[in-house]
């Protein structure tokens, strides 16, 4: 069995191209023993403000660099982050909670991320070309980009931002979340040697320098993962300098289910779609609506999955399943469930675990009605509802009625009748017969509350530039 507790060397904030100790520190939880296990470097206001500064005086010369020479240092940072997985996956599963294995897949995709976005390019574009006029579209990079990223996906979020702001020459400066800062700080080690002094600068907070982050005069952009509360909180702090916004929020995804699936081949897809990563994932599915004819023969399926997963210490190669990732959002999600016993019924799962750690296991609750808090709020946690429908139409209306439109899924056996469905879903994306297909060269983002802006793809790369046009008379 692998060790369930490891050493590791001290931590650093990166800041104007050295890594630097930070002006206090805090202590990091593993959610998986609720014990300490490492200490984290705090920056305070004042290494915030180097930050920038360092960030600010390095943007001229790396927006002067040639396009292609800022995607080979992104393809070499991605071959150390390749190389050094193995020893970052550990600091990853003990700060997040995660198994090892999807630590470091979590790793692979982010380095993955990198090189997708190094192919890519942001060439001039003409939009008019007439006898007398030509019209030249070119795309600059905006300046200072503050990143900050949630606890769910560390690494992957770090490079979803990172990567398309560096490359289409921007500066940043990156903050993780305070409950998951370590893995993001031994990828800043990595960019240390790499990128010239200020191009990238990693700080971590307890929670108290975002403000000062998102409403700096010299910061140009902000991208932000994370909860729709907070994110409102961003976007008011940006306000008075009028700054660019990229807000991946909360959601609350629905998945339609047709009355045309193998109740024995839907229910794993499902089981996963929502409850990869213990259900901590902006895109899960987190309502199941499922047809009145299938109902009670999908929920036995998903009965059985339930019950037969295996939770633990993320470190433990048997595990499946982790904890939730901080304390906050265990007694969230616990009372959730609560709730949701109270008004419905627990048909997997569901029972408590027994000793320490923020563990849930994997549950599913029939009978809620439509305005029970687990319908009706992002539970972010291993827990779904499975609602019943007798007519398309009405799932449809249930599923839109919501504050949130992130992602959504339909499952048939039909795929015209599935994209019909799809096309009336009130999301930003809609998957088919599958879920959480997150590919680098294709854009995503919210409507409604759910934020806005895009990440991944060519339009995730042209939200950290600004567009302008050369109009020239011949």
């Amino acid at each position: 069995m692998t060790s369930q507790t490891q050493t590791f060397a001290p931590f650093h904030l990166l800041i104007g191209g050295k890594l630097v100790a930070g002006a206090g520190s805090f202590e990091v939880i593993n959610p998986a023993t609720e014990t300490v296990f490492a200490a984290c470097p705090r920056a305070d206001l004042a290494q915030l403000n180097q930050a920038v500064a360092a960030a600010k005086a390095a943007f001229p010369a790396w927006a002067a660099r040639p396009l292609r020479e800022r995607a080979l240092l992104l393809v070499k940072l991605a071959d150390a982050m390749d190389a050094h997985a193995a020893d970052i996956a550990p600091v990853l599963t003990q700060e997040q909670g995660k198994p090892l294995g999807g630590a470091a897949y979590e790793m692979m995709i982010a380095a993955g991320t990198l090189r997708a976005f190094a192919a890519m390019d942001l060439p001039p574009t003409v939009i008019k070309d007439t006898a007398d006029t030509q019209v030249v579209r070119m795309r600059s990079p905006l300046g200072v980009v503050a990143a900050i990223a949630p606890w769910n996906f560390p690494v992957i979020m770090m490079m979803t931002k990172v990567a398309p702001a560096l490359l289409a020459g921007n500066t940043v400066v990156f903050k993780p979340a305070p409950t998951t800062p370590l893995a993001s700080l031994r990828v800043a080690e990595l960019c240390a040697p790499i990128f010239p002094p200020g191009v990238i600068n990693v700080i971590a907070d307890v929670n108290d320098l975002g403000d000062a982050l998102t409403s700096h005069p010299d910061v140009a952009k902000v991208a932000f993962t994370g909860s729709t509360a907070t994110g409102r909180k961003v976007m008011a702090s940006a306000a008075p300098t009028l700054k660019r916004l990229t807000l991946e929020l909360g959601g609350n995804d629905a998945a339609i289910v047709l009355d045309d699936v193998n109740p024995k081949e839907i229910a794993p897809k499902l089981f996963f779609a929502a409850m990869v990563n213990s259900g901590q994932v902006c895109l899960a599915a987190k309502r199941i609506y499922l047809p009145e004819s299938l109902y009670d023969a999908i929920c036995a399926e998903l009965a059985v999955l339930a019950d037969a997963a295996v939770v633990g210490n993320g470190m433990d190669p048997a595990s499946q399943f982790g904890p939730v990732q901080n304390r906050m959002q265990y007694e969230k999600v616990k009372a959730i469930i609560e709730d949701a016993r109270a008004r419905g019924n627990v048909i997997g799962g569901g029972k408590p675990f027994e000793g320490p750690g923020f563990f849930i296991r994997p549950t599913i609750i029939a009978g809620l009605p439509d305005d029970a808090r687990l319908v009706c709020e992002e539970q972010f946690g291993p827990v779904m509802p499975v609602l019943k429908y007798s007519k398309i139409e009405d799932a449809i209306a249930r599923a839109n009625d919501s504050e949130y439109g992130l992602g959504g899924t339909v499952w048939s056996a039909d795929t015209e009748r599935a994209f019909v469905v799809a096309q009336q879903l009130q999301t930003g994306t809609v998957w088919i017969n599958k879920h959480l297909d997150l590919s680098p060269d294709v854009p995503y983002g919210g409507t409604k509350q759910s934020g806005f802006g895009a990440e991944l793809g060519q339009q995730g790369l042209e939200e950290y530039t600004q567009a302008r046009n050369i109009n020239i008379a011949k």
